[in-house]
């Protein structure tokens, strides 16, 4: 099977370096004090991604899912999940570049990588 990913990527990445991520899968939720749900996450994992801007037909499809706020698309190798309400979990947090982002969209998916959503997370 050619990997179609690394050829483009290899483009790309001239034009818009990769940058380093952290990728922390979300587990579901545990229940907290007040019976409040608290997200749970695996193991952060490390490597690199193409991060863009979305593109006209992203940001329609966002709107009509009413996602607002900072936005980014980004392409990595594996997978990245937005919430899964079947198996209980939330988005899958993203961070690079000292900030935390959310997964609120897949976009692409395919066997060896992932094109997503992400919206910008406020820091507590």
């Amino acid at each position: 099977m050619t990997d179609l990913r690394s050829i483009a990527n290899s483009v790309t990445d001239t034009i818009n370096p990769n940058i380093s991520v952290t990728v922390t899968a979300s587990t579901g939720y545990t229940i907290g004090a007040g019976l409040k749900q608290v997200p749970s996450y695996a193991e952060p994992v490390s490597g690199f991604a193409q991060v863009q801007a979305l593109t006209q037909a992203d940001l329609r499809h966002l709107d009509g899912l009413n996602i607002q706020g900072a936005t980014q698309s980004i392409i990595l190798r594996g997978a990245l999940c937005a919430v899964v309400r079947n198996n209980a979990k939330g988005g899958d947090l993203v961070q690079f570049n000292g900030q935390t982002w959310l997964t609120v969209a897949i976009l692409e998916n395919w066997p060896l990588w992932t094109r997503a959503a992400l919206t910008l997370q406020v820091s507590n």
